[in-house]
């Protein structure tokens, strides 16, 4: 799992316009490919003939099914994608297909004129995206408005954001559109007995009013025939944990919640009483921020999630998939594991199981501990003696999972304290 550039490929297009094509529609066709993530389009028109009889060509673009945009001639250049999109044309899927750009013929001199189209596809590519997946706003009991909390996302170079209030819905039907921060869908399902977030969907319920456990259960369902991942909040806090019981239905799990403290390590500590037992339950972050405050800050912890799209669908899929890291902050520092081709949350075959695992940290300051897991608890445990980066190797052979820690010594904290926490990559037995 390498951070990988994403692939280019530029098609070049050009049509002579006739005079007596003036005040037409004219269609330039072009297939759009298998998993493009992006296009920009650009054109150049080249009048024939004197000055005054300059054309004026109108573009847009349509897909298979209908127009998708259209600028006329207020722009020379456009861009497409699965988020965002330049005024005057609609984001979403690009979808395999033939697909056309669209031109007005305005005004065409009597020598005609010649149109150049340049289109760049940009593919879908593997990379790690980052973000966070618990925070709160103007719509509970939070002080950040929406945009201040995309603005403060953008500033600090994340890809992501969840804005789960409590047990409201309103704020994923306000989602600022002029950032660039990608907005999840979300809400805490807040009762007196635990918190869970309900990912991926704008209204996972209806009423968040619960009495017993069945209660609990009936809420999980719906949130969860509606389309939503389940997660299970700072389980092991001292003011609200999860005291309802362990067999509700849901995805993962919040192992590090705000700064770390002792209720992340009581939920790291079961975390890994559930990985040693067999079971595969993928742990992820959130600041939980609510207001400005000296510790609690945005992304910190933050979630890197390893995806092809960056989209809704691809990061909750990469969370699906076990794909995730999760750093003190957005700066870092990072690990990651690879054994072949398979990384953090995949599982390596039975017969690749005896390679070695490589273990990638980067950014690391002189002092810290670096702690290697696995179902047999603390395998490893070295001392970086200097700043930069250090690759480990480890045999994982007879094991069923390994996953990596890096522990720093920070001013806030009494003693050492989390940096870094991987989710594992796993091994299959016969």
């Amino acid at each position: 799992m390498v951070k990988r550039t994403k692939p280019v490929y530029t098609s070049t297009f050009q049509r002579f316009i006739e005079h007596s094509e003036q005040s037409t529609y004219i269609e330039i066709p072009f297939q759009m490919p298998q998993n493009v993530e992006k296009i920009h389009v650009s054109y150049q028109v080249e009048s024939y003939g004197i000055e005054s009889a300059k054309a004026v060509i109108d573009v847009g673009v349509r897909d298979s099914d209908s127009v998708r945009g259209w600028s006329g001639g207020a722009r020379q250049e456009f861009n497409i994608g699965p988020n965002q999109a330049t005024p005057g044309y609609l984001p979403g899927h690009l979808a395999p297909g033939e697909w056309a750009i669209l031109h007005n013929a305005y005004k065409v001199p009597v020598e005609g004129c010649m149109v150049s189209i340049i289109i760049k596809f940009t593919y879908k590519s593997p990379r790690w995206l980052k973000g966070d997946l618990h925070t709160h706003s103007v719509h509970s009991d939070g002080t950040y408005t929406l945009e201040e909390n995309a603005a403060i996302m953008e500033s600090l170079g994340c890809d992501f954001i969840a804005m789960t209030d409590h047990n409201t819905s309103s704020q994923n039907l306000a989602y600022p559109r002029g950032t660039s921060v990608l907005m999840i869908p979300g809400t805490e399902f807040t009762t007196n007995f635990g918190h869970s977030n309900f990912l991926g969907v704008k209204n996972p319920m209806d009423d968040f009013r619960v009495s017993e456990i069945s209660d609990v259960h009936e809420k999980f369902r719906v949130a969860r025939e509606r389309g939503a991942k389940i997660v299970l909040n700072h389980t092991h806090c001292d003011n609200c944990p999860w005291e309802w019981d362990f067999e509700v239905d849901y995805d993962w799990v919040e192992i590090w919640n705000g700064p770390w403290g002792e209720r992340n390590r009581r939920a790291l500590f079961w975390w890994q009483e559930q990985l040693a037992s067999g079971r595969r339950l993928v742990a992820v972050g959130g600041s939980d921020v609510h207001r400005p405050d000296t510790y609690v800050k945005h992304a910190m912890p933050c979630v890197w999630v390893w995806t092809d799209e960056r989209t809704v669908e691809g990061v909750l899929k990469g969370i699906e998939g076990g794909h995730v890291v999760m750093t003190h902050s957005p700066d870092g520092p990072f690990a990651n594991l690879q054994c072949g081709e398979y990384g953090i949350g995949d599982q390596v075959p039975y017969e690749q199981a005896d390679q070695q695992v490589v273990v990638q940290l980067d950014d690391l300051l002189a002092g810290d501990l670096i702690r290697l897991y696995s179902e047999r608890g603390l395998e490893e445990e070295t001392s970086a003696d200097s700043v930069g980066g250090v690759t480990l190797t480890f045999n994982a052979k007879q094991r069923r999972f390994l996953r990596a820690e890096i522990w720093r010594s920070f001013k806030q904290a009494d003693g050492m304290s989390m940096a870094v926490v991987t989710n594992p990559i796993y091994f299959e037995s016969k």
